[in-house]
C-alpha cells in the first residue's frame, strides 16, 4: 500500500512538472480567463483605488489580465527587465537570457519581426511589442524575469481625458510656461557684482556660505526638459561677473513623438521652460546684470533634455529619464544629479537607471511632489521614493514643517527648502528670455536648490564621498539627529555645512 501511494505521489509530481513545461512551450495550453481588455478609463480607477488604500500602485502586483490590458491600451509596447542584476556588467548571462525571452514572444506571438523595440546597452533592460495576453501570463512565469510593464501607458493622459484635469506632478509655478514677471524687491538682495540673491538664501545661510564655498570643480548632472537656448547667462555668458572657469553641458535624448517606434531626438533646448529654471536656480551665474543668481553660480552643469514637460507619460519621457541617468552615471565628472520630475507610480526602466547611476557614485536627488489637481491624494512620488535618492519639499517661509501650498510630504522626505513667502512669493529666477525674470515654485525648485547646496558642500570637501556630504547635509540641518516623519532632516543651513 505504501508502495502504491508513493507511485501515484511520483507519477503526480512528474504530471505536473510536464504540464508545467508544456505551459512554458506550448502557448496553446495557456488558459484566459478575461479574454477582453480593460478600458484606460477602467485602469486609471484600479491606480487611483490602489494608491488611496495602500499608498502605492505597482504593476508586480497586479494581475496578468490588467498588465496586459495597461500594455494594449499603451501601443502594445511593454517594458521587460531580466536577469540577476540591473547591470549588464554584472551580469554574465544577460544575453542567453535575452535571447530566451524573446524567442518566448515570437512563440507566444507567432511572428518574428518587429518584437524588439530596444535592447538598453548598459541595463537588463528591453522594450517589445506584445498583442497576446498569452505571452503576457508566460513571460509572468519565467524565472528570470525582473519586472514586465506597460511602456507607453499614458496614465496623465488618461486621467486629463476622463476628468477634464490639468495633470501635473508640479504645480503652476513649476510647470511649463515661458512667462516672465517683474520682481517684487522685497524677495531679493542685490549682491555684487550686480546680482539678485533671491531671498530664501538669507533664511538658509547661503549668502554667507559663499564666503567659504561657491560650487567651483563640482559638476551637477541636470535630467529635465532641456536649457533656454535664448537665455545666454545659462549659455555663451555662464561665466558671467564672479563665475568663472566652468562648463555648460547641453545634450538632448528626449524623441518628441507620440509613436514608440520613432527615433531622433529633438536636441537639448528647453520647450517648457521648466528645466530653464531648475538651471538658473542651482547654478545661474553671479552676474553683473541685474539678473538672479543660483545656489552654486560656481559649479558646472551637464543638463539634459529627457522629456517634454514634468510628468514622465508615456514611451519616450521614461525612456529619455532613464538614458540621462545612465550616461550621467557613466560621466566620471559628474557628482550630482537633480531631477525635479517624476511620476504617482514606480517605473521599472528608470527604476534601473536610478540605480545604475548610484551604484557610480552618484548623489541623486529628486522632488517630492507636487500637485495642483487630482494627485493631491498621492504622498512621495517616484523616484523621490526610491531609497537611492534624495527626496525633497518646500516648505513655508521661517518653517521646517509646513510644507508649500501645493507641496507633497511623507516619510520618505530627506531635506526640505523654504520657497513660499507669506505674500505668494516663490523663487526668483531667470527668464526663459534674456535680461528678463521670473518666479518658480514647488518641490521642484527646492530640490534644485539642494542640489546646489550639495555642490557648495562638496566644493568645500572634494576628496569626500558621497556618503561624507550627505551626512555634512543632515548634521547642519534642523531636526538632526531624529528625522521628521513627514519632512526628513529639515532646512539646512548651509553655512554650517561649509565649514
Amino acid at each position: 500500500m505504501k508502495k502504491n501511494v508513493f507511485y501515484l505521489m511520483m507519477l503526480f509530481l512528474v504530471f505536473t512538472a510536464c504540464n508545467r513545461e508544456d505551459v512554458q512551450n506550448n502557448p496553446a495550453n495557456i488558459e484566459v480567463a478575461q479574454k477582453d481588455p480593460l478600458g484606460s478609463k477602467e485602469i486609471n480607477e484600479k491606480i487611483n483605488e490602489t494608491i488611496k488604500t495602500k499608498g502605492k500602485f505597482s504593476w508586480k502586483e497586479s494581475s496578468d489580465h490588467f498588465v496586459w490590458s495597461a500594455i494594449f491600451q499603451g501601443n502594445k509596447i511593454a517594458s521587460i527587465g531580466f536577469g540577476s542584476s540591473f547591470d549588464r556588467d554584472l551580469d554574465p548571462n544577460n544575453a542567453a537570457i535575452e535571447n530566451e525571452i524573446l524567442d518566448l514572444i515570437k512563440k507566444y506571438e507567432g511572428k518574428t519581426d518587429r518584437i524588439l523595440l530596444s535592447s538598453d546597452k548598459y541595463l537588463n533592460q528591453i522594450d517589445v511589442a506584445i498583442e497576446k495576453q498569452e505571452t503576457i501570463i508566460a513571460l509572468r512565469k519565467m524565472k528570470n524575469i525582473r519586472y514586465l510593464e506597460p511602456a507607453d501607458y499614458r496614465y496623465f493622459e488618461n486621467e486629463n481625458k476622463y476628468n477634464g484635469t490639468a495633470a501635473k506632478s508640479s504645480g503652476s509655478s513649476s510647470g511649463c510656461g515661458f512667462e516672465s514677471t517683474a520682481l517684487n524687491a522685497a524677495d531679493y538682495t542685490t549682491v555684487t557684482p550686480n546680482a539678485k540673491a533671491p531671498w530664501s538664501f538669507a533664511k538658509h545661510n547661503i549668502t554667507s556660505a559663499w564666503n567659504y564655498s561657491t560650487g567651483a570643480g563640482v559638476t551637477i548632472g541636470v535630467i529635465d526638459s532641456g536649457v533656454s537656448p535664448e537665455q545666454s547667462l545659462l549659455g555663451s555668458s555662464f561665466n558671467n561677473g564672479l563665475s568663472s572657469g566652468r562648463t555648460i553641458s547641453k545634450n538632448g535624448v528626449y524623441v518628441d513623438s507620440v509613436w514608440p517606434w520613432s527615433t531622433g531626438y529633438d536636441g537639448s533646448a528647453d520647450k517648457c521652460g521648466h528645466g530653464t529654471s531648475m538651471a538658473s536656480a542651482m547654478a545661474a551665474p553671479r552676474n553683473n546684470q541685474g539678473q538672479p543668481v543660483g545656489v552654486a553660480y560656481n559649479a558646472n552643469l551637464v543638463t539634459y533634455r529627457a522629456a517634454s514637460n514634468v510628468v514622465l507619460d508615456g514611451y519616450h519621457e521614461q525612456n529619455g529619464v532613464k538614458i540621462a541617468f545612465t550616461e550621467l552615471g557613466n560621466n566620471n565628472n559628474v557628482k550630482i544629479i537633480s531631477m525635479s520630475m517624476g511620476h504617482i507610480f514606480s517605473v521599472g526602466k528608470i527604476e534601473d537607471g536610478v540605480k545604475y547611476a548610484y551604484s557610480k557614485g552618484k548623489l541623486i536627488f529628486c522632488a517630492g511632489g507636487t500637485s495642483t489637481s487630482f494627485t493631491t491624494f498621492v504622498g512621495v512620488i517616484f523616484p523621490a521614493w526610491m531609497p537611492e535618492t534624495q527626496a525633497i519639499t518646500g516648505v513655508k517661509e521661517n518653517t521646517s514643517n509646513q510644507k508649500c501650498d501645493v507641496c507633497h510630504s511623507g516619510a520618505e522626505i530627506a531635506f526640505t527648502y523654504q520657497m513660499e513667502r507669506a505674500s505668494g512669493s516663490n523663487i526668483p529666477v531667470l527668464s526663459y528670455y534674456n535680461g528678463q525674470t521670473d518666479y518658480v515654485g514647488g518641490s521642484s525648485v527646492a530640490t534644485a536648490s539642494t542640489a546646489g547646496i550639495a555642490a557648495l558642500v562638496w566644493s568645500k570637501n572634494p576628496s569626500w564621498t558621497r556618503d561624507q556630504v550627505l551626512n555634512k547635509m543632515r548634521q547642519s540641518s534642523t531636526y538632526y539627529p531624529t528625522k521628521n516623519s513627514d519632512y526628513g532632516y529639515g532646512n539646512i543651513n548651509v553655512l554650517q555645512a561649509v565649514q
